[in-house]
């Protein structure tokens, strides 16, 4: 605990000299880096924007504008990470790594392309992934404006919610913030305990796989009939006794010659 404390207050006190330096583009740089490095807590900078605010070295709605801006450009360089990344890579990937299927990945994109704009636009309120659902957005290539759209809108919502917190609240964000850190480790709980279920159910099915792949393998091989041969159900015919040991003589084929009249085939003159 006290080395993510003193994380946090070096985190602290390199936003406020940005912002101290550089004003409104500081808090735009720090909210980018933010996006790109997700450590970075974006509910300590935000409420530090809006503190700064309420003291007068920032302006009020500049600090909305800004630190929106700054979401905008970490999110967008995220995405272009993800288009140059490519989806033919990311697939040879996922088919050499263990428990993983490329049917995964099929999956994950028919769920992205029907709710992209829902996922880019919520995902802006989830810790974490907020920076990474930029990636698939780039992946799967989703038109940039409304990539842009969404993510400016969720981001403006959340920016202006935590901004407003540290120029209302002044030095008792923490307050705030400290239920957001609560608010984080849930998610992030209930993200390990997705991962756990999904390995426990994929070492399974590969276990049970494994198990009917070696007990088909240990059956022996039926053998299968020649179609050129004919296959007949009946027993064998019994040849009759003739009492003299020869065998019997063939069975004539005969042929009708009218009026009920039959000769043999061998039929000689």
């Amino acid at each position: 605990m006290a080395s993510l404390s003193s994380l946090l207050d070096s985190i602290t006190d390199w936003a406020v000299g940005l912002m101290e330096t550089m004003g409104g583009p500081g808090a735009a740089l720090a909210i980018a880096m933010e996006n790109l490095f997700p450590p970075i807590p974006s509910e300590v900078i935000l409420p530090l924007a809006g503190l700064a605010a309420g003291q007068g070295k920032l302006n009020l709605y500049g600090a909305i504008a800004w630190t929106t801006l700054g979401s905008l450009v970490g999110a967008l360089a995220l995405y272009y990470i993800g288009m140059a990344l490519g989806r033919d890579r990311v697939v040879a990937i996922a088919d050499k790594l263990p428990l993983v299927k490329v049917s995964d990945i099929e999956k994950t994109e028919a769920w992205f392309n029907k709710h992209g704009g829902r996922a880019v636009f919520f995902g802006r309120f989830i810790p974490i992934f907020r920076s990474f659902i930029s990636i698939p957005a780039g992946l799967e290539r989703m038109h940039l404006g409304k990539f842009l759209m969404y993510t400016a809108l969720g981001s403006l919502i959340w920016n202006s919610i935590f901004v407003m917190v540290g120029y209302l609240l002044g030095d008792n964000y923490t307050v705030v913030t400290d239920w957001v850190e609560t608010y984080s480790d849930v998610i992030v709980v209930l993200v390990l305990i997705a991962m756990a279920i999904f390995l426990v159910v994929r070492i399974r099915s590969a276990i049970r796989e494994r198990r009917e792949s070696k007990k088909s393998g240990d059956e022996p091989e039926q053998s299968t009939p020649n179609p050129h041969v004919a296959q007949s159900d009946s027993p064998p015919r019994e040849m009759p006794f003739t009492g003299t040991g020869e065998p019997p003589a063939p069975v004539q084929e005969s042929e009708s010659i009218g009026d009920g009249y039959y000769r043999s085939s061998n039929y000689r003159l």
